[in-house]
């Protein structure tokens, strides 16, 4: 009988197809949200409350001020991309956000190259919004 490893995987373990990794960067890029978002959400969850406070645009959150139901659909979005995933307790969901492996991923690549979430073409935005759209007619 042999012992395998017990070790926790690693962003760096999960391999990624290309189109994954190219969705999850358009989704990321179509959203309002900011890099510092993100690197909050690698560190600790995040609540959906956080981001749409007032404070969200002084943590540098969001490019602007916006509802509490548009940050959810975008959140819940970056779920469906597999860039996010919501925070569990002992009680079940909560209204906590956290980053996937992929989103890891993404970030770290975009942190270490940018230090901001790169601006999305035209044509990369209508490409997103039909997908979500399509999306809701799928699922």
């Amino acid at each position: 009988m042999t012992v395998s490893s017990t070790r926790p995987l690693t962003s760096s373990d999960i391999k990624y197809s290309s189109k994954t990794l190219k969705r999850a960067e358009r989704a990321l890029s179509c959203t309002p949200f900011k890099l510092s978002l993100f690197i909050a959400m690698r560190a600790n969850s995040v609540s959906l409350s956080k981001i749409a406070q007032s404070t969200s645009l002084q943590e540098k959150y969001t490019q602007k001020f916006l509802s509490e139901q548009k940050i959810e659909r975008d959140l819940i979005w970056l779920i469906n991309v597999g860039i996010l995933r919501r925070e569990v307790d002992g009680q079940g969901i909560t209204d906590s956000f956290r980053l996937t492996p992929l989103g890891r991923m993404v970030i770290a690549k975009w942190e270490s190259q940018e230090k901001q979430i790169s601006q999305p073409s035209y044509w990369n935005c209508l490409l997103n919004r039909l997908t979500r759209w399509f999306r809701l007619f799928l699922f």
